[in-house]
């Protein structure tokens, strides 16, 4: 009996410690159908995949709500595994190719074709012959059907970025019985060319009966290639449109949502005007993989806060991350007109410039130090604060005043915690943050760059840091670059937000424009283009 819908997601619902990611939500996708799913960033879009796939993250946490039918049958994969055998697959954003393989040896990794020897029939498989002739036959069948004329026996290592995205397609399409593709961010790190190749790519895998599911923040690409569009926001389906009948800003006005109420922020120290402008960006280029940066002039005024918000991987994390020398940089950064050494990761804190990274446990914390020892190490490393002075010259720690300054400061931002010799590993990620934002105040930084400071912390714990945020804004007169996935806590606390895309500024907006406006922006046009 043949099903209208390949594949159907029916209310479908999610919560991590009470809070509801996804709330009842519906998806359908027919075969040889390609489905557009879009939303901003933490709409929902992933745990939906996870859910799909029987991704471990799911199941430990308590599992979900709803029903997943694939060809009318109730499926609940405990597994990505099973979710394999059944024949749904995924190409992912990250790259998971093994670079010393070949292009075919990583088509058909872990499923090799065998050729039996005299040791196997009597050992087991494990002691059977690669057979090569076929490996090459069907990974030169898979860069045909999505067009890639390219030898199959070519290493990986050294083949351009989007020659791996192709790669990762093909070991999809060379797959016996697949029934559903899910594209996730296929075209972010491809060029122009290169994207429009993959999308052609993607129509003829439909066209052989496969239902795929497009997740993109190209909006262009999504109504370019996509039957249907289904939009999430804050877990929840706004709609789901035939791409025929659907344009740019409407996608993009329904991803945006509701606008957020701004509370009462208090009076001001410092009054940001045009005419004092802190840090200045010219044609800043920045080289961190995933998030680059192209090129971008932006003045800061002094006291403001300064929103950078933009999808994922359009580069508006990379912003901050050049300015400190992080990753590799060109152009210019002046704090007060004097020019800051790029490259020289120390150089901006010795320039009252400091920094709280999205990457809390890799470049943000020492979590097997305490919590004294990390609000104090940077301020002793970069401007020799927390040192006692010793007769001969030399310097030592200063343990007992970096203690009592820690105590201020577990006290003054709440820090739940047993105490300043806790080891930072158990805090939650929420007081982590805010062990964070004390080291930051522990500069005494005219300018703090912020970056996703709310990512992965509950709903009490974002409020917080926010409130912290803009008290040191307020309060000390702090002028703050803030850049956030969520717009919405930009749209709360910022003067001024600028949009980034593709590497580049689209926009400067008020946090009080439409809609409309904010949705374009994202996507890549001022109103005056769209």
């Amino acid at each position: 009996m043949a099903h209208e819908y390949l594949l159907e997601m029916r209310g479908v619902s999610k919560h991590y410690h009470g809070n509801y990611v996804l709330k009842g939500v519906d998806l359908k996708v027919k075969a040889g159908e390609i489905l557009g799913l879009v939303g901003e960033n933490g709409a929902g879009k992933s745990t939906l995949m996870n859910i799909l796939f029987g991704m471990p993250v799911i199941h430990t946490t308590g599992g979900y709500e709803g029903e997943v039918r694939l060809a009318g049958e109730t499926v609940r994969f405990a597994n990505p595994g099973e979710a394999l055998s059944a024949g749904i697959g995924m190409v992912h954003q990250e790259f998971m190719l093994l670079p010393g393989f070949s292009i075919a040896e990583n088509i058909k990794l872990n499923r090799e074709p065998l050729i039996p020897t005299t040791l196997s029939r009597f050992l087991g498989t494990r002691l059977s012959k690669v057979d090569m002739p076929r490996v090459r036959g069907d990974a030169r069948r898979a860069l045909d059907t999505i067009g890639l004329g390219i030898d199959e026996m070519l290493p990986v290592l050294g083949l351009p970025i989007g020659f791996m995205q192709f790669i990762e397609v093909a070991r999809e399409v060379d797959k016996s019985g697949v029934r559903v593709l899910v594209f996730d961010e296929p075209t972010a790190l491809l060029t122009e060319s290169e994207a429009g190749q993959l999308l052609a790519a993607l129509k003829r895998i439909a066209s052989s009966g496969v239902a795929v599911i497009f997740i993109s923040h190209r909006l262009e690409e999504v109504l370019t290639i996509c039957d249907n569009i289904t939009v999430l926001r804050d877990g929840e389906v706004v709609t789901t449109t035939p791409s025929a009948g659907a344009t740019l800003t409407m996608i993009a006005e329904l991803m945006v949502g509701r606008q957020t109420k701004r509370p009462p922020l208090g009076e001001r120290t410092v009054e940001p005007s045009d005419d004092d402008i802190v840090l200045e960006l010219y044609n800043l280029e920045v080289d961190m993989p995933g998030e680059e940066v192209r090129g971008v002039s932006l003045a800061v005024r002094r006291g403001e806060i300064l929103g950078i918000g933009g999808l994922a991987g359009q580069g508006k994390v990379g912003l901050s991350n050049g300015i400190m020398g992080i990753f590799p940089a060109r152009g210019s950064v002046k704090k007060d007109g004097l020019e800051i050494p790029l490259n020289r990761p120390g150089e901006a804190y010795k320039h009252g410039i400091a920094f709280l990274s999205e990457d809390r446990k890799g470049v943000g914390l020492i979590l097997d130090r305490s919590i004294e020892y990390n609000i104090s190490v940077v301020a002793t490393l970069t401007k020799g604060d927390f040192l006692k002075r010793l007769p001969i010259g030399a310097a030592i720690r200063d343990r007992k005043t970096a203690t009592a300054y820690a105590e201020g400061a577990i006290e003054d931002l709440d820090i739940r915690c047993t105490g300043p010799t806790q080891r930072l590993r158990h805090l939650s990620g929420g007081n982590q943050q805010k062990v964070c934002v004390a080291r930051a105040l522990a500069l005494k930084p005219e300018v703090l760059l912020v970056s996703e400071p709310t990512r992965g912390i509950d709903v009490g714990a974002k409020e917080k840091i926010l409130d912290l945020l803009t008290g040191m804004n307020r309060q000390q007169g702090v002028t703050i670059v803030l850049t956030s996935s969520e717009l919405a806590e930009l749209r709360r606390v910022c003067d001024r937000i600028a949009i980034i895309y593709d590497g580049r500024l689209v926009d400067i907006l008020s946090p009080d424009d439409s809609n409309a406006k904010f949705g374009l922006a994202m996507a890549g046009k001022k109103v005056s283009e769209a």
